[in-house]
């Protein structure tokens, strides 16, 4: 894998060491912060690909720090946390999380995980190489520039909500399930995925309707899943 920054932010010094280490195993240069306000201090200063997130820590939480991050950028976050229940999740994607995984891990899953987080942000939506502009009813996705608009003005998607957009807007009309989506954009087997992908589904839609209550262009099938209409 090629040279790329990861920023490891946790408030336990040995769990960003021993996560540093088998980062670096892979060729991955790795920059720490002790909490989000250190986090947000060394994006100013350095180029980082992708994010490992700690949920818990002092004068600024993951959560916040995630808020903060997505005004300006938006590079993958694998928020970490040793809380499981599913709202913690759901709150992290939220807020615009990529990922969630929970204490305690397994370096090498984790490694794994950012590993793929970091492809499909390096590689997006070149996974079919194509350069066109697909204009449906105003809602615009150009290939090329991998930007979204509506009606002229840019829209912001992180990562995982462009490739969602993409599949969907080159697929326009087609139903695509959870488990679909799922596979697809985070190329790996389903399993639970249906809140993770609704709070995705929810997200987009804040940002490209203009009544996300009574979406116009992404639309549930009851029962099937999501298009986005022609």
């Amino acid at each position: 894998m090629e040279a790329y920054n990861v920023l490891v932010v946790d408030d336990d010094k040995e769990i960003r060491d021993v996560i540093g280490i088998y980062l670096k195993n892979e060729g991955i240069h790795v920059l720490k912060a002790e909490d989000g306000l250190e986090a947000i201090e060394v994006l100013r200063c350095h180029t980082v690909h992708l994010i490992l997130l700690d949920v818990m820590m002092p004068r600024m939480d993951g959560i916040q720090t995630t808020f903060k991050i997505r005004e300006q950028k938006n590079i993958p976050i694998i928020m970490i946390s040793a809380k499981s229940e599913d709202m913690d999740k759901i709150l992290g994607l939220q807020v615009g999380a990529d990922d969630y995984v929970t204490k305690p891990f397994n370096p090498l899953e984790l490694v794994a995980r950012v590993k793929s987080q970091l492809r499909r942000y390096v590689t997006l939506g070149t996974y079919e190489k194509k350069n066109e502009v697909i204009d449906l009813n105003g809602l615009v996705l150009e290939q090329a520039e991998k930007r979204v608009s509506v009606n002229g003005e840019p829209v912001r998607l992180t990562p995982i909500e462009y490739r969602i957009v993409d599949l969907l807007m080159r697929h326009a009309g087609r139903v695509f399930s959870i488990h679909e989506i799922y596979e697809r954009v985070w190329e790996e087997p389903s399993y639970n995925a249906e809140n993770t992908v609704a709070v995705h589904i929810r997200k987009i839609r804040e940002k490209i309707e203009i009544d996300p209550k009574n979406p116009r262009y992404l639309k549930v099938v009851w029962g099937i899943g999501y298009k986005i209409e022609k």
